[in-house]
């Protein structure tokens, strides 16, 4: 396996390292949006949660901790309208970063298949110069090119996977902030 990766760098040119080296970017900046997102929204959620919770349970006003605890007056009154502003101010700031998944997912198969097809094409410049070329001459050659198309589809599914999970932690979010809206324009 070793050594069949070192014998593909070996062989590749710079659009290889190019791609490869783009994907590998591509991959740590999903891992890092990811890691660092899921770990914030889960705070997030369960701070809104634990809101929701004593709102409901034992009547009281708004927990310090929730994020709607910011456009809530010290009264305990607020309208519906500042309260609506502020739940679409809270999502904005915890969907931010998030487009990044998105763009990597659906851009990363198309860096890969980049490198595929200047490896095809590099690999039959090298055969034009020979007069007969068998199909175990030119399998080998088409395989290493189709590395390039295999990394970027698997860093592909890792930001698709990743940014379908951080989208329902927002949504999880969302909902926390809208129950807790309706309950604190019900008690005026």
């Amino acid at each position: 396996m070793i050594d069949s990766i070192l014998n593909y760098l070996n062989n590749g040119g710079a659009i290889t390292f190019f791609v490869l080296g783009l994907l590998s970017i591509y991959l740590v900046l999903t891992i890092w949006i990811f890691s660092y997102k899921y770990m914030s929204l889960t705070a997030l959620v369960n701070n809104e949660k634990k809101s929701l919770e004593s709102l409901i349970n034992r009547g009281m006003g708004i927990n310090p901790l929730s994020s709607l605890s910011r456009c809530v007056s010290p009264e305990g009154t607020t309208s519906k309208e500042i309260l609506g502003a502020c739940e679409i101010s809270l999502i904005r700031e915890a969907s931010t970063g998030i487009s990044w998944l998105s763009i990597v997912s659906s851009t990363s198969p198309f860096v890969g298949l980049f490198g595929t097809v200047v490896g095809i094409l590099e690999s039959f410049s090298k055969f034009s110069t020979q007069s007969k070329v068998s199909f175990s001459v030119i399998a080998p050659a088409i395989s290493e090119a189709l590395v390039a198309t295999a990394a970027g589809i698997f860093v592909a599914i890792f930001a698709y996977t990743f940014h379908q999970l951080i989208t329902r932690k927002i949504y999880e979010f969302d909902t926390y902030l809208k129950a807790q809206t309706k309950i604190l324009v019900a008690k005026g």
